[in-house]
C-alpha cells in the first residue's frame, strides 16, 4: 500500500514540477512574514486540486525549526476524515530573505522539490494563503481546524482578488 502511496505521490510531484517550468503567474508574497509564525499546525480549509492529494480530507502541515531551515510533515486522512493516515515529509528553506515568504521544499530526500509563495498572511485571524510559485495550485490554511463563516467569506475574496478562481477550490472535510 505505500509503495503504491509512494508511486502515486512521486507522480503527482513530477506534475507539479512539469507545471512549474510553464508560464508563471506573477504572484506576489506578502510583503514581510515573520518566521515564527509560519511554526505550528496549519490546518486545510481549501485547495485546488492536485493529484497528490486526491480523495485527502482533514489534511494539515506541521512546521518545526530545523538545522538549515523547516521541517514539514503534510497529512491527511484518506477517502474520510477518519481514514487511513497518509503522510509526507519535507525540508523548507526560505527562498527570499527579504521578504520570509517564498519558500523552496524538497521531498521524498531531495528527488522532488517545488517552490511556494505565502500570498496573504491574516495572524489575527489565524489564516494563510499559499501557492505554489506558478500559480497552479492555491491552499487556504488555518490554525485551527475550521473557520469562522465570515473569516472563511474573507479568504474566499481575497483568493478571488489574487486572480484565483473561488470556484475550483475544494473543501474537504475538517478532523
Amino acid at each position: 500500500m505505500f509503495s503504491k502511496f509512494l508511486t502515486g505521490a512521486l507522480a503527482g510531484f513530477s506534475l507539479l514540477a512539469a507545471a512549474q517550468s510553464a508560464s508563471a503567474m506573477s504572484l506576489r508574497p506578502v510583503p514581510r512574514l515573520e518566521l515564527s509564525q509560519m511554526m505550528g499546525r496549519w490546518y486545510e480549509v481549501a485547495r485546488t486540486p492536485n493529484a497528490l492529494q486526491r480523495n485527502c480530507q482533514a489534511g494539515a502541515s506541521e512546521w518545526t525549526p530545523a538545522q538549515g531551515g523547516f521541517a514539514v510533515v503534510q497529512s491527511c486522512r484518506k477517502g474520510a476524515a477518519n481514514g487511513p493516515l497518509a503522510q509526507w515529509k519535507a525540508k523548507a528553506t526560505v527562498a527570499d530573505p527579504s521578504s520570509n515568504a517564498r519558500f523552496k521544499m524538497v521531498f521524498f530526500g531531495g528527488m522532488v522539490s517545488q517552490d511556494y509563495v505565502v500570498l496573504e498572511h491574516k495572524d489575527e485571524q489565524g489564516w494563510l494563503i499559499l501557492a505554489t510559485a506558478n500559480g497552479k495550485y492555491l491552499w487556504l490554511m488555518s490554525q485551527r481546524p475550521t473557520l469562522a463563516s465570515a473569516v472563511r467569506a474573507q479568504a474566499i475574496q481575497r483568493i478571488r482578488q489574487l486572480g484565483f478562481d473561488p470556484a475550483r477550490l475544494e473543501f474537504p472535510p475538517a478532523s
